[in-house]
């Protein structure tokens, strides 16, 4: 299993996973195009020469990124590769400097087990809602916000000595 950056030749297949799971009312649709306009956030999982997972680090402000389309192909579900795409998210985000990354989810006990903490939608960025605006649920959300805190251990060892 190897978790990288994608590239050009995965977006049909970073395509068809989060639309698999859009078709089932999982996830949100994501068109080819916003894929090829985002495809520098996004991360897979490669499996076999194949991509197995992906999943978006998408930077809200200067304090807080969200992981977004996070989909592990079906045949290879509960292989750990949505904890590895998750934690590459996570470490992308420490090396940017963020001290924040958060979650919309269907399945928030995935992402507590992974240190993650269930927050009140409302406290989150207005910026965080235009996804929102386009979404079928928005008046019905059945999503729940989880948000993790990042310590960066080498700049907090610096503030502490100074």
């Amino acid at each position: 299993m190897k978790v990288r950056s994608a590239k050009i030749s995965d977006v049909e297949a970073i395509y068809s996973l989060i639309n698999f799971y859009a078709e089932r009312d999982k996830m949100l649709f994501r068109s080819m195009a916003d894929i090829y306009e985002n495809l520098q956030s996004f991360t897979v999982a490669e499996l076999d020469g194949n991509v197995a997972g992906c999943c978006a680090l998408q930077i809200i402000w200067s304090d807080l990124a969200e992981i977004k389309s996070l989909a592990v192909d079906e045949a290879n579900t509960e292989k750990g590769i949505g904890k590895m795409l998750v934690t590459a998210a996570v470490e992308q985000a420490r090396q940017l400097g963020l001290p924040r990354v958060f979650a919309l989810t269907l399945d928030p006990d995935f992402f507590e087990k992974l240190a993650f903490k269930v927050i009140e939608k409302d406290t989150l960025p207005m910026k965080v809602w235009s996804d929102c605006a386009k979404c079928p649920k928005q008046d019905n959300c059945d999503e729940t916000a989880v948000i993790k805190e990042i310590r960066n251990s080498k700049h907090e060892i610096r503030n502490k000595y100074k």
